[in-house]
């Protein structure tokens, strides 16, 4: 197992390409912690899946734009695992707006979430992974960061956002062993998605060389890949997941 007595922290767990990050670490022998919000049954209905697999698992109503919320977590992770290697900062959200009229509200709730929240947990759980030297800090970006979405203005800015956060950071303490990735998913097959009419979907298709949408698990897989040892030289990476939108 890939990732086997490794301790992760997952943000937006309990639902889409957090969830499905959260049994692929499982799954490859992690115990793994993560936080949700609102979804308050998918998060106890995915603790009860873990625990009958005989996993570790811990879950935490907790938002992402909680300073404090996020290094009490931490901590309360550390006691109850004994340490922590890992942290997959997925956590975000967007909205569908045209800038000229999108309100400020909606504008800062995208980027203290998505931007914010990356900033927060990472901080965080930095001083463990500088005193241990050893760390690993995965940032879920997107394409709206990497080739800018209409529409998307408030999403775009805050993916964007976090891939310089990235690579600022893998330079930073990369003398540390700690490394910082990002992935940069296109579109996945979560429930955004398939609440979009068939009409525009079927005209997504034909934008995407390998005509189909990703899976939740596909991101999953390259979660598992950046988090173990078998990427332990690459740091301050974007890999674009996306089934070949973005060429």
């Amino acid at each position: 197992m890939l990732l086997k007595d490794k301790v992760a922290i997952i943000t937006g767990g309990s639902r889409g390409i957090g969830k499905a990050i959260v049994l692929e670490f499982i799954k490859e022998g992690a115990n793994v912690a993560f936080n949700f919000l609102k979804s308050k049954e998918k998060a106890l209905e995915l603790k009860k899946q873990i625990e009958g697999k005989g996993a570790r698992v811990l879950i935490f109503k907790q938002d992402v734009r909680g300073y404090r919320g996020m290094k009490i977590m931490v901590k309360k992770v550390k006691h109850h695992f004994g340490r922590l290697d890992i942290i997959v900062n997925n956590a975000g959200i967007a909205r569908t707006k045209k800038l000229v009229l999108m309100k400020k509200r909606n504008w800062e709730d995208v980027l203290s979430t998505s931007l914010s929240g990356t900033f927060n947990l990472t901080q965080a759980a930095l001083a463990t992974f500088m005193k241990q030297k050893n760390g690993n800090v995965i940032n879920i970006s997107s394409i709206a960061g990497t080739k800018g979405l209409p529409r998307q203005v408030d999403h775009s800015t805050a993916k964007a956002g976090i891939i310089g956060f990235t690579k600022a950071l893998a330079r930073e303490i990369g003398s540390y062993n700690v490394r910082v990735n990002a992935i940069a998913p296109g579109y996945i097959s979560t429930d955004m998605i398939k609440n979009m009419a068939e009409e525009h979907q079927a005209n997504l298709f034909k934008e995407i060389p390998l005509g189909r949408f990703g899976r939740p698990q596909e991101v999953a897989k390259l979660a598992v890949f950046l988090a173990s040892d078998e990427a332990k030289y690459i740091t301050g990476q974007v890999i674009t997941i996306d089934g070949g939108l973005s060429i």
